[in-house]
């Protein structure tokens, strides 16, 4: 029997955020509420976490304001950091998620951590699933990657991003390259990442406003981004994953987890940057376990 799943939308400054809730909690066990990356992408790629409604949780969804099937006013300057954590607290009272464990994946990583360091009530752990915590370290790692590229791909990406044509079909087509390297090496991709991917290309402008025309040329407003010295200021239990092949390089990482006291880390061997697709069960099993230890000290 599937789990029960309900849909609907929160109003959230004056727009609508939409949501997709999974499952029932059982006694003992609490919601995991997942923040999908980008900025600007939809929740349609975390998808494989569904399944953690089986092991008796809540599972709850949404697409951030500007993505998917949320309200999606262009209006460039609304796209903070500010406006993003806020809409995690404005989730949580709407859907009544008081006690939770949260996880980000990719940009989700980067607002999970972001609003842990509001120190909000009820935060029973934190999942930071393949995120920086500094953009200029994000960057610096992306382009170490990029010369690993065949030298016709490095000189394309180069050309467009010198030209300002990084809007061009050769350009893209050479991202697909360092994608098909660090993002997800599982081929062909998933149903769940290409309609990710395709509504991320209908509206690019919350993207091209924080971050850029691509992962390594970063000329958004999140540029200078930086809670590196902030981590020790996370309290919460928190697990750090990553795949070894990802564009969050074990490097970046290991600042997350060197920087959380008392975190963990688990490197997915056979993975880039969607650990939780390429090794979805392995994924699954370890992210149970983490929870299902946090659950037996505080529940």
């Amino acid at each position: 029997m599937s789990p029960q799943t309900s849909e609907g939308y929160i109003p959230f400054r004056g727009y609508r955020t939409w949501y997709r809730s999974v499952g029932d909690c059982r006694p003992g066990r609490l919601p995991l509420l997942c923040l999908h990356g980008g900025p600007g992408a939809a929740h349609d790629y975390l998808e494989p976490l569904e399944e953690m409604a089986e092991t008796g949780r809540q599972v709850v969804f949404y697409d951030q304001l500007g993505c998917g099937r949320s309200d999606q006013p262009h209006s460039p300057s609304m796209w903070t950091v500010e406006l993003y954590v806020d809409e995690v607290g404005a989730v949580r009272q709407a859907l009544g998620l008081d006690h939770i464990h949260l996880l980000g994946q990719s940009w989700g990583g980067m607002l999970a951590m972001e609003y842990a360091l509001t120190q909000p009530a009820g935060l029973a752990s934190l999942v930071v699933a393949s995120s920086p915590a500094g953009m200029e370290q994000w960057v610096s790692e992306a382009n170490k990657l990029r010369e690993n590229l065949p030298p016709e791909v490095q000189e394309t990406l180069l050309k467009h991003e010198r030209d300002g044509t990084t809007a061009d079909p050769e350009y893209e087509k050479a991202m697909l390259v360092f994608y098909g390297r660090h993002v997800i090496r599982t081929t062909p991709w998933p149903d769940c990442v290409n309609r990710t991917f395709a509504q991320l290309a209908r509206n690019p402008e919350v993207y091209h406003t924080m971050n850029g025309p691509s992962e390594f040329f970063v000329t958004g407003t999140l540029k200078t981004w930086n809670i590196i010295p902030r981590l020790g200021e996370i309290r919460v239990p928190t697990l750090v994953t990553s795949g070894r092949h990802d564009e969050a390089t074990p490097e970046i990482a290991g600042t997350v987890h060197r920087g959380i006291p008392g975190s963990e880390w688990v490197v997915f061997e056979n993975s880039a940057h969607m650990s939780h697709v390429e090794e979805k069960q392995k994924y699954l099993d370890v992210l149970d376990g983490f929870l299902t230890r946090i659950e037996a000290r505080h529940v």
